[in-house]
């Protein structure tokens, strides 16, 4: 019986990882008698081994094409030499969870990271798509540093009705504010249902899911182009076979890990992708938690500083007129770094082994303008998001500026408060409420130590007198998430959160905020002393029952805040965490 465990090269494959029963080469025969079962041939039981760790599930609708993806996935590392092993992780469809996705993110992390730590590979494919299954992913691999490649679901493709355009979700929202507004009636919202998300894939617009896989290839962990392919589109399923192949070249080299990739100047760039695609405020969280898992810290600083001479450049909803579909026709994310060139770390190394500068020089230097715009002719000359600081959000919060209404960015309101989901449920629609459109909603209790888990309920709806009055939009503030997919003058993530004691806890209705998106400032115009005061007679926050079991008792005890990116504070890595082993 031949052992590569007994000779000096690295044991690859089923030979990785072993069980102990205290005698290695039983270990390994057990393990090859089991696999046989599988059909395999000594043959392919010899060869180094990728994994393929997916998130596909009943209850993820984005990723129902991912049997076909993961048959092209195979194809390609089997033409390469190694041999495909699938495995699933849990699987996060936004809509289909409670409280929140964002609240088993970092458990699906855990998942990806301790399954390619556990079981034996050489290296793997991550393939995910809906909102938190890739920062999961990265997360995961991040922390594990085994060789690994991203592989994303890809964007729905649009569907028609009446004549008009529609993709989800962004047009799911403006159909609901019309209905809400009674433009539309319930045969038409019935009718307009049943169009918005016609195909398999992630949301068609420049929501979390696109962002997070256009960050994923601009930080270098996909190949170019690989972020907008459309998921119907069989140039999808050419690129998972790249895929296949590329993470077969990956084994063995330690140059290519994921602490390799992602370094600093990685991440500038992908944030700077970020801000000129008007992305997602939820990729924010996500790259804090991803950088933390690399003791990397996210600086909001900085971000304020790459936003001003970051223009924006993509013309996508929700912010534009776009689609997905429309930016890969378009040229993808290598047109749009190239219009950033020079801006952008040219000498990162990617996934696929060339750097940056040489992935822009080798893509089609065809564009679309209409959807990727010139760098002197942009749509916005500065970037789509910045952060807040204040006594409000004295550890920041976020705008997306390039989704909000500029007449609002100057502005000072009377707050009328909101101190929970369930009050905003029950009085935002009160035709009795003291309510006009010049004043500030403030929702309270909806971050991440609240019981709500920060979902996405800060984009707050325009309360019913007001929308039925005509007006569409007003400031809107909380500890809460928005979709990617959601639109308006809204500022987010307010750190820390009011759950925590934080001093968005003390804000009453009738106080007056000032809001200065120039200044990056929001501040809550109530003298200290009255502040004390009101925090020495207990912040108006709900009892919430703490957990006693399970995964949600380790969310309560070890959950960060949103500038830290939610992740559990065990999870992070330290600074002597830098180079890691790989997990063998």
């Amino acid at each position: 019986m031949t052992d590569d465990t007994d000779t000096k090269t690295e044991p690859h494959g089923f030979a990785r990882g072993l069980t102990n029963y205290g005698d290695r080469r039983f270990s390994l025969y057990l393990r090859r008698s089991f696999a046989a079962s599988m059909g395999y041939s000594r043959e392919m039981l010899d060869r180094p081994i990728v994994g393929i760790a997916h998130s596909a599930s009943g209850f993820n609708n984005c990723h129902r094409h991912f049997p076909e993806m993961i048959e092209a996935v195979k194809r390609g590392v089997l033409a390469a030499g190694a041999l495909p092993v699938e495995f699933p992780t849990i699987s996060l469809g936004e809509v289909f969870l409670s409280p929140t996705s964002l609240k088993f993110r970092n458990l699906m992390s855990m998942d990806v990271e301790e399954m390619v730590r556990a079981q034996p590979m050489d290296s793997v494919v991550l393939l995910g798509g809906c909102d938190k299954t890739v920062p999961a992913q990265l997360m995961g691999a991040a922390s594990a540093d085994l060789p690994a490649i991203q592989l994303v679901a890809g964007p729905m493709s649009t569907s028609r009705h009446r004549g008009e355009r529609l993709g989800a979700c962004t047009d799911c929202r403006r159909f609901w504010q019309r209905y809400r507004a009674g433009s539309v009636d319930d045969a038409g919202i019935d009718a307009v249902e049943k169009r918005l998300a016609s195909t398999s894939g992630t949301c068609a617009v420049m929501g979390t899911a696109s962002t997070m896989a256009s960050i994923a290839e601009a930080l270098g962990m996909m190949p170019a182009g690989a972020a907008a392919i459309p998921a119907v589109d069989a140039d999808r399923l050419r690129m998972a076979e790249e895929t296949g192949r590329i993470a077969v070249e990956l084994i063995g080299r330690n140059d290519r890990r994921p602490s390799a990739i992602m370094t600093k100047e990685a991440f500038e760039n992908a944030l700077r992708i970020l801000l000129a695609l008007g992305g997602s405020t939820n990729a924010v969280v996500h790259l804090a938690a991803i950088m933390g898992r690399l003791s990397l810290p996210f600086d909001f600083a900085r971000m304020n500083e790459l936003s001003e001479t970051t223009p924006v450049l993509v013309d996508l909803k929700p912010t534009g007129e776009a689609y997905m579909e429309d930016l890969y026709a378009a040229g993808g994310i290598p047109a749009v770094m190239r219009e950033l060139r020079h801006l952008l770390h040219l000498n990162v190394r990617t996934i696929s082994g060339e750097t940056i500068g040489e992935r822009i020089d080798a893509a089609d230097p065809w564009v679309d303008r209409s959807i990727v715009r010139p760098l002197e002719d942009p749509i916005r000359p500065n970037g789509g998001l910045v952060a807040l600081f204040g006594n409000l959000a004295p550890r920041g919060a976020i705008i997306k500026r390039s989704a909000a209404d500029p007449n609002l960015f100057e502005r000072e309101g009377r707050a009328v408060v909101f101190t929970s989901l369930a009050d905003l449920a029950e009085r935002i629609d009160d035709p009795e409420l003291d309510v006009h459109a010049d004043d500030f909603l403030v929702l309270q209790n909806a971050g991440p130590t609240s019981e709500a888990a920060m979902p996405e309920a800060g984009y707050l709806p325009i309360p019913a007198k007001l929308a039925k009055a005509g007006v569409k939009d007003m400031v809107r503030m909380s500890d809460a998430r928005m979709s990617g997919t959601a639109y308006g003058t809204i500022v987010l993530h307010i750190a820390p959160d009011a759950a925590s004691g934080g001093p968005l806890g003390l804000v009453r209705s009738g106080d007056r905020i000032r809001l200065s998106v120039a200044n990056r400032a929001l501040e809550l115009l109530v003298p200290a002393q009255e502040l004390e005061r009101r925090r020495a007679e207990g912040a108006a926050r709900p009892e919430t029952p703490q957990a006693t079991r399970g995964y949600a008792r380790l969310y309560d005890q070890h959950i960060l805040q949103a500038d830290e990116g939610c992740d559990f504070d065990f999870l992070r890595a330290q600074p002597a965490e830098a180079t890691k082993p790989d997990g063998r």
